[in-house]
């Protein structure tokens, strides 16, 4: 359960950093006049959400991937010293 501590935290880093662009960046479109009608921003924003899920998701297959790597080679290094010995 301590390995997937650090994907349960992702969702958390991320919303925060996500309000602030969002706000940003709905701030700097409406103070520069933008021609862009609000339902063109919104679908953008839709698509970048949807992109952004399709990224945590294949982060976390990595991070898991990486994890099960790393206890195999341990396993491995606990089987060469008894080979060793």
């Amino acid at each position: 359960s301590t390995a997937n501590a650090p994907e349960d935290d992702a969702p958390n880093r991320y919303s925060r950093t996500e309000r602030t662009a969002y706000s940003r960046y709905s701030r700097d479109a409406n103070s520069s006049g933008s021609s862009l009608p609000s339902n063109t921003l919104e679908k953008k924003i839709e698509e970048l959400e949807r992109e952004l899920a399709k990224e945590r998701q294949e982060n976390a297959r990595l991070m898991k991937m990486t994890q099960d790597k790393e206890e195999l080679i341990g396993k491995l290094k606990e089987e060469i010293d008894l080979l060793n010995r």
